[in-house]
């Protein structure tokens, strides 16, 4: 008997890439040596007055994992 030729089994969650990144606030956004333009944007906004911010994902921490 041949084989029956099934579908190809799916990726595992555990098997895919995981990229993540560090939250940075506005002053070390003001602070770094490459600036890039998330950050300074980020660092622009929080300047006015009356602005709440959590953070923004620092690309420059990027970290990938499997």
């Amino acid at each position: 008997m041949a084989k029956a030729k099934g579908k190809k089994a799916p990726a595992l969650k555990s098997d895919k890439m995981r990229v993540s990144m560090k939250l940075v606030t506005s002053d070390v956004c003001e602070r770094c040596k490459t600036p890039c333009l998330r950050g300074t944007e980020y660092a622009a906004r929080m300047r006015e007055s009356g602005a709440v911010g959590k953070g923004v994902p620092c690309i420059l921490t990027r970290h990938v994992s499997s």
